[in-house]
């Protein structure tokens, strides 16, 4: 099974052109103390969605999950009936692999309020080769975060003249030093309109980039509305292998105090693969027994 990471690469650069990504954070996380909603990243557990969509669905529900945050191979209109007969709710989708415009009719049909970018540069990169022009991959220089932040405001005001809110995903790379003690993801927060551009924090990405998410949501207040809950085997392996939460190197409790201090509003489990140690809908329980306490 490829990494998220790497479906949304293939996704962006046109690999899977008919796959329609969408997220729906969870309540959760943000306030632990106050009982909120608990979401999953449907990704997680896609080979299960595909095999039997209803059923994978009404599966997560009897965890506990609440929210999700989806990847699907139909339309919007599918998923928001699934999602309503099981009881769900998606109130945040990423647009990568369908297009940003085709995303926020997908986020009305959903009831969406949330429409996220997973890997922003990987899209700039597709749209400058489809204008035939040079297109290597993202540097994550500071050139790049520029031009990144400049697009993300765009990509915010037209979410905001659509009723939606735009918010930033990120993954490892956006932590690369840029020069003057700053980051990728430094830049991104200073040089975007706060009212326009929202964050998702990755708190797994950030631990594999050498950074504290709890750092990052104390600092920042009121940006970061959307979180993934992940973690990652020890060891730096090349392909980043996806742990269960509280059997990797990320403490959460901390993480979760960070985050209802500074604002969240939703969060997701996500993991990535291999799942050679237990199925897909086994790691969502676990999962979800993981962070329960800590709500």
């Amino acid at each position: 099974m490829m990494t998220r990471r790497q479906f949304l690469a293939r996704s962006a650069l046109g690999g899977t052109a008919a796959w329609l990504a969408l997220g729906a954070p969870g309540q959760v996380l943000a306030a632990a103390a106050r009982g909120k909603a608990l979401g999953i990243q449907l990704y997680m557990v896609l080979k299960a969605y595909q095999d039997d969509p209803t059923g994978t669905l009404k599966t997560l529900k009897a965890i506990g999950y609440t929210e999700i945050e989806a990847i699907i191979t139909s339309t919007a209109k599918t998923l928001r009936d699934q999602l309503n007969e099981a009881g769900l709710r998606c109130p945040s989708m990423h647009f990568d692999s369908l297009g940003f415009e085709p995303g926020i009719e997908a986020a009305h049909a959903l009831g969406a309020k949330y429409i996220v970018s997973s890997m922003l540069p990987s899209i700039m990169q597709k749209e400058q080769a489809a204008k035939g022009g040079s297109a290597p991959e993202p540097a994550y220089s500071l050139d790049d975060a520029k031009r990144t932040a400049e697009y993300a405001n765009r990509l915010g005001e037209k979410a905001t003249q659509a009723g939606l809110q735009y918010a930033y995903h990120n993954h490892h790379l956006e932590f690369t030093d840029v020069g003057g003690g700053q980051t990728f993801y430094d830049v991104l927060l200073k040089e975007t309109d706060h009212k326009l551009v929202q964050f998702e924090l990755d708190c797994g990405w950030v631990h594999a980039g050498g950074k504290s998410p709890v750092d990052y949501f104390k600092a920042n207040p009121g940006r970061i509305p959307l979180m993934h809950a992940k973690d990652f085997l020890p060891g730096g392996a090349k392909d980043y292998p996806g742990a269960e939460l509280g059997r990797g190197t990320l403490d959460y409790k901390p993480i979760m105090a960070a985050a209802d201090t500074s604002g969240l509003k939703h969060c997701f489990v996500e993991q990535e693969g291999p799942f050679a140690r237990m199925s897909q809908l086994d790691a969502a329980r676990v999962d979800y027994d993981y962070l329960r306490p800590l709500r």
